[in-house]
């Protein structure tokens, strides 16, 4: 039986900003009185220097919008921007639209019907036979249980399955008269838009995946949490998650890796979800890992800030393409549940 092979990805951005100049032209009015301070510090020290957005708000503030009027923007935004990832997806894999055997999209930004995957498969020209799967609502982790369905439908099936993540976080800056707390502002410093595809085949070149894991903690289900308001979508982020996933993630990656006779020290490649600089610092601790270990999430961090589910496939493309390039890769994803997604990759030719 061939194992799946993750053969092409495929990355879409929209235009960037730098920190600095989201602080000041726009975030340093919009939080106020004694807010304000504490947000300018959580700012400068939230790990990130440029991230992107569809709506910037340097141009446009949708922070009075009504939900129903973000929801038909994230339309005319995602649409674009999920067909670029894809298109060059599937360009990487060397397939067509028409080969592919399932689509998966991962969003928890916007909601529509017919949604990106039914707008997608008709744009781009998939089968009419073409199985969807749409993963909603579960945030930052969603690449890897994504990844998960589309693998086990490859192994079943023998065709191709292709994952799309993307998400507009943008469009949910929270009203300036609203409640403000450290929480809000930690994601508004935090989050950008992104939409990443990845062709999953049968077997040939790429990164075979070996397994997709997770653990989830119940208990802490308040620690991460994502409202429907009449104002969009309110993030509600815990100071605890770090302690949280202290607890759990090195149980869960040791456990992953003997499953198949693996030491952390085979692996050359970390794709660790940056949900802040904090949830990195904790997971190289825990995880007793070099310095250079997590090089590449800091750096994504960095250049296009906590994109929600897109990010861990942002790092990903990033180990693909270093130089040279990382021949095993685990992949970390941390979400509501609270929830610790892993995968195990290595690369074959």
């Amino acid at each position: 039986m061939s194992v799946p092979v993750i053969a092409g990805l495929g990355t879409a951005q929209p235009p960037s900003a730098s920190q600095d100049e989201l602080w000041e032209g726009f975030f340093s009015r919009h939080f106020t009185g004694t807010t304000r301070s504490l947000a300018q510090r959580i700012f400068a020290n939230s790990g990130v220097t440029r991230r992107q957005a569809a709506v910037n708000p340097l141009l446009e503030d949708v922070s009075d919008w009504p939900t129903e009027r973000r929801m038909r923007r994230y339309q005319v935004e995602a649409l674009p921007l999920g067909k670029e990832a894809v298109g060059r997806a599937l360009t990487a894999a060397g397939l067509d639209a028409g080969d592919i055997g399932m689509f998966i999209v991962c969003s928890c930004t916007g909601y529509a019907t017919p949604g990106l995957d039914i707008l997608l498969a008709r744009d781009l020209g998939m089968a009419a036979d073409t199985q969807r799967m749409f993963i909603g609502h579960m945030g930052c982790y969603a690449a890897l249980p994504g990844l998960g369905a589309a693998s086990d439908f490859v192994t079943a099936r023998g065709r191709p399955a292709l994952l799309l993540c993307a998400e507009l976080t943008s469009l949910h800056i929270q009203p300036s008269s609203a409640r403000v707390d450290t929480q809000q502002i930690v994601s508004h410093a935090l989050f950008s838009d992104a939409a990443v595809a990845a062709v999953v085949v049968p077997g040939g070149p790429g990164y075979a995946l070996r397994e997709v894991t997770s653990v989830t903690d119940t208990s802490t289900a308040d620690h991460m949490t994502w409202d429907v308001t009449d104002a969009g979508f309110r993030m509600g982020l815990s100071p605890k998650v770090p302690q949280v996933l202290s607890r759990h993630v090195r149980g869960l990656v040791d456990d992953l890796l003997a499953r198949h006779g693996v030491t952390s020290s085979e692996v050359d490649g970390w794709a660790v979800h940056p949900g802040g600089p904090r949830i990195l610092n904790v997971v190289e601790r825990e995880l007793a890992l070099p310095p250079e270990g997590l090089a590449a999430s800091r750096a994504t961090l960095d250049e296009h800030g906590n994109c929600s589910s897109p990010t861990v496939l942002l790092i990903l493309d990033r180990l693909g393409r270093s130089t040279p390039a990382a021949r095993r890769i685990v992949m970390l994803a941390f979400g509501p549940g609270l929830t610790l997604y892993a995968a195990l990759l290595d690369r074959q030719e």
